[in-house]
């Protein structure tokens, strides 16, 4: 490091390397203040201490280093071939899904979490949202994706990561709201539905409904819980329809009745989001607010109150919370942010940056730049997978070893293509690597198709794509 010995020991005792699930329990402004070139020894320090933890306990992860040939890590270059590009998540049979067998998928997220999974009873179960709910009984927090690909990934957190988890994001919400949530409660609005397993849900659902100061205060459109369910098989489902053939599927009746619901909810959801808000408006007049969403979510919030009319009339000092970007959003307006914050009458978006995959939230500063915590290795790769240097501007595909996992292995190879800047002189004054605002999927820029290359030997990645993927 090249700080003076009495900065270097208050950032070692801050991020200490032997206890890496300590470090997201930190004063914000000190971690904002400190340079990744200090703390990045620390981070390999604590990646060691993490594969020494978990390499004879993650299944996937000990037949990964034994196909790779890796039995130390001393650098970022010696993890990087046992990183999971974002494909493992989601390696299961589509077919398990369809036949709603959980014994299979439970054998196959068995491998990659230290917990025994072997030991949780799958009596009675007969979906994806009971075997979710049960895991959650059994000290699991396994949330998924979107499914936008047309498989969800479940990625197998547990009550093991929650405290450092929830210190992560109240961090981030304090960088880039200027809030305390876990001091200063503020109602909150939330065009969607109440929870579900998705990871988004369940994070507002753990760590959102406390920071609105209740449940009383945390306002949504829908009451209900999304279905997994539904989630997982959404594409396949409407494929099959467009072709006649859903009957073909053999889907459960209940299955069935639930899409159509879900369906018919949609067509109302114009008329509901005006009785919705409408009634929001009126209770909260003159109230300080926050009201939460994706970039897709607030947008048409807006656009559906312009059209009818509905203008609201909150404290000054609300605020937006969002996250995700424009990512898949189709005709935005020319600066949507500019467009949310003048018809709400807030002051502010505030925005983060993260995936499900990653505990690590990467609050956006007043310049727009997202600035990744030291609990996030950010690493960044090119075409062939390959680290790019640690210096100046560079574009490829971000990666992370998440140094919170404890429960599972947190090397992750993302979709994303993003800009690292590694200079840390960005005018807000925040440190540590930023990512700029131009976010994009590889699987959009390259048609539907994201090709991953294989760090370290391809043949021993697909060697272990096939493990993984097999039961």
């Amino acid at each position: 490091m090249t700080v003076a010995t009495d900065t270097q020991l208050s950032i070692e005792q801050m991020l200490p390397p032997d206890d890496p699930s300590a470090w997201s329990d930190n004063d914000m402004e000190a971690v904002l203040s400190f340079s990744h070139r200090d703390y990045q020894p620390l981070q390999v320090q604590a990646l060691r201490h993490r594969f020494e933890q978990l390499k004879d306990s993650v299944k996937a992860l000990q037949k990964l280093a034994k196909r790779q040939g890796v039995s130390n890590v001393d650098s970022i270059a010696d993890a990087l071939p046992l990183f999971f590009d974002h494909r493992v998540y989601k390696s299961y049979p589509l077919a398990i899904i369809e036949q709603r067998d959980l014994a299979k998928l439970n054998a196959w997220l068995d491998r990659l979490t230290t917990h025994d999974l072997s030991k949780m009873s799958l009596e009675g179960l007969t979906t994806i949202d009971g075997w979710l709910g049960r895991l959650d009984e059994f000290g699991m927090l396994v949330g998924h994706s979107t499914g936008t690909t047309g498989k969800l990934s479940f990625i197998p957190r547990s009550r093991s990561e929650l405290p450092a988890w929830e210190r992560a994001y109240n961090w981030a919400q304090h960088a880039t709201t200027c809030v305390d949530p876990t001091k200063e409660f503020i109602p909150t609005f939330f065009p969607g539905y109440r929870g579900g397993h998705h990871m988004m849900l369940k994070m507002l659902g753990l760590f959102g409904i406390p920071a609105a100061g209740g449940p009383e205060h945390y306002h949504t459109l829908y009451q209900g819980y999304i279905s997994s369910d539904l989630s997982s098989l959404a594409g396949r489902m409407q494929s099959a329809e467009d072709r006649g053939e859903l009957a073909r599927l053999g889907l459960d009746p209940a299955l069935l009745e639930a899409r159509e619901a879900l369906i018919e909810q949609g067509r109302r959801r114009e008329q509901d989001m005006d009785a919705w808000f409408t009634k929001l408006i009126e209770e909260y007049r003159g109230k300080r607010v926050k009201i939460g969403g994706t970039a897709g979510d607030l947008i048409r919030t807006a656009r559906t109150g312009i059209a009818k009319g509905l203008k609201p009339s909150f404290a000054s000092d609300s605020f937006i919370s969002t996250g995700g970007g424009l990512k898949g959003l189709k005709d935005p307006p020319d600066d949507w942010e500019a467009f949310v914050i003048d018809y709400f009458g807030v002051e502010r978006v505030a925005a983060i940056y993260g995936m499900s995959e990653v505990m690590g939230i990467a609050p956006k500063c007043s310049h727009g730049h997202y600035h990744l915590p030291p609990w996030t290795l950010t690493v960044l790769l090119d075409a062939d997978n390959n680290e790019l240097p640690r210096e100046g501007s560079q574009t490829g595909r971000f990666a992370a070893f998440d140094i919170l996992a404890e429960s599972y292995w947190g090397g992750f190879i993302s979709g994303d293509r993003v800009t690292v800047h590694w200079e840390e002189d960005c005018p807000c004054g925040w440190k540590g690597p930023r990512v700029g605002p131009e976010i994009s999927r590889f699987s959009e820029l390259e048609g539907g198709d994201d090709k991953i290359s294989c760090s370290g030997s391809v043949q021993a990645y697909n060697e272990f794509m096939e493990y993984v993927s097999q039961i």
